[in-house]
């Protein structure tokens, strides 16, 4: 399927504009062709007309498996696909021009480029060094195991295929504060380089999460502080990106992050609204760091594991308490919601993948609710071909099109049974067509009443999902929807 297959037919011409909505353009086994960036300069429109206003874009860099890296795997932040390392001058998803040329068509449609920022970690060094290290438990990383020795570590970046085009700056040991294999005995395990500490503004899972994989970038050192400030200011001028996703802030020291986005805002004058991956599903956890990071949003990740728990669970769970203890609840105004990504695919590293029969549903969830700002992953809207282990979510076109033009104005919820719930949006009285009902179940058919507004009373509202009879608005402003047994009705006003 190509996105262009996607495309719907407006449900009506709106003055409103509903919210902000992402799509994550990409899921992981894509193919290694350099095509992606192409691919997106081709669809741009598509993608506009689908009602997506950000896209998250790869990591455009360098990485250490050249043209099979994903993009995490970070080598070089300055090679957009430019230089001939790592045995390829493009990178997976295209070259340099190519990616400046897919941001260029993707603001012309009128979508905002959200970029990925790895800071975390280097792979791929140039060359190793001896370096004094601490052996450190791996299970608790207060915990030394062992005497200081020499260790060999692949900590030495020159970057000699870009021949010092853009930053001069080589990295060493003295960059990072550890490493997880030691060369000249083929070991693997954890060790502290000597003089440093794991920074303490980190995740405590494993008594201290500073270190994640790789070389474990010591981002507060002053060299590498400026060198990474440089890069930031470098990377938003040379392609002209409007926001970031910033990977693995658990493992990065929330005191860095704080600063290192003021000052970036600051030195480029661009607003760079920034979102991070704090992997963790205890909210507790995000609104803590977002009272140490206020600049930035955070994925819900907790409500990714409620509809995952809500999809697997035979219908035993209840589906009133979806939204309790998530961060969409708690601080909705920086809270960026999603139903799956790239790492919750089948056999990835987090995989918590949501079944399919309850994705159309998880989807109505997040696109519709006035909370939060959506985010669709590429995988569900289009499938993933190159492994087949996701369908395309036939309903997911159709939904991104009620949000952008019907789920406006004030919501009602009904979370009042554990087995069928539902919300709706009132729509504008002066924009025809505008407002939606939402019902789904897990265990049982049922009819469910919503409160849509008593200015649409007399109207009669159609069942765009589920395949029910249209009804009519009362004149009380509700109106009664009817859902099949573990399925979605989303129901519109007939224009």
């Amino acid at each position: 399927m190509r996105v262009s297959d996607t495309k719907q037919k407006p449900l009506h011409s709106s003055t409103q504009e509903a919210g902000p909505l992402m799509l994550q353009a990409f899921a992981w086994d894509m193919a290694p062709d350099a095509s992606h960036w192409r691919y997106l300069a081709q669809h741009a429109q598509s993608i506009a007309d689908l009602g997506v206003t950000i896209i998250w874009l790869l990591p455009a860099y360098k990485g250490n498996y050249g043209l099979n890296d994903v993009g995490y795997g970070v080598y070089d932040l300055y090679d957009l696909g430019e230089f001939d390392q790592k045995g390829t001058i493009p990178t997976k998803y295209g070259t340099k021009n190519e990616y400046l040329a897919a941001i260029d068509a993707l603001h012309e449609a009128g979508i905002a480029v959200c970029a990925d920022i790895v800071l975390n970690h280097r792979m791929g060094a140039d060359a190793t060094e001896m370096v004094r290290a601490t052996p450190i438990n791996q299970q608790d990383r207060h915990q030394v195991i062992g005497e200081p020795e020499m260790i060999e570590a692949w900590t030495r970046f020159t970057f000699p295929g870009r021949g010092g085009a853009y930053s001069d700056f080589t990295w060493d040991w003295t960059c990072f504060h550890g490493i997880d294999w030691d060369q000249a005995t083929r070991r693997k395990g954890l060790w502290l380089f000597e003089g440093k500490h794991w920074n303490e503004s980190v995740d405590t899972e494993f008594g201290n999460f500073d270190y994640l994989m790789g070389c474990d970038v010591h981002v507060t050192d002053p060299r590498v502080s400026e060198e990474l400030d440089r890069w930031g200011r470098w990377y938003v001028e040379t392609t002209g990106v409007d926001a970031l996703r910033l990977d693995a802030v658990k493992h990065v020291g929330s005191d860095f992050y704080a600063r290192w986005l003021e000052d970036l805002r600051t030195s480029t004058g661009r607003l760079l609204p920034a979102v991070g991956e704090y992997w963790s599903g205890d909210v507790r956890e995000l609104e803590a760091y977002l009272h140490e990071v206020p600049n930035a949003m955070l994925f819900d990740v907790p409500l990714h594991y409620h509809l995952h728990q809500a999809s697997v669970s035979d219908g035993n769970v209840d589906l009133s308490s979806l939204w309790e203890n998530t961060l969409t609840a708690s601080i909705p105004e920086l809270s960026v919601t999603f139903v799956e990504n790239h790492d919750t695919q089948p056999g990835q590293s987090l995989a918590s993948t949501v079944a399919s029969w309850f994705k159309a549903a998880a989807y109505a969830l997040i696109l519709l609710n006035e909370a939060g700002v959506p985010c669709v992953f590429w995988g569900d809207l289009l499938g993933t071909p190159e492994t087949g282990d996701l369908p395309a979510v036939r309903e997911l076109p159709i939904l991104m099109g009620v949000r952008f033009r019907a789920a406006i104005g004030p919501q009602h919820s009904a979370f009042d049974n554990p087995d069928v719930v539902g919300f709706s949006r009132e729509g504008r009285a002066d924009v025809p067509g505008t407002g939606c009902a939402v019902i789904l179940s897990d265990r049982c058919a049922a009819e469910k009443t919503l409160y849509v507004g008593t200015h649409h009373a007399g109207e009669e509202w159609e069942c765009l999902i589920g395949g029910h009879p249209a009804v009519f608005v009362a004149e009380d402003g509700t109106l009664t929807g009817i859902v099949s047994d573990g399925g979605l009705s989303v129901y519109v006003p007939r224009v």
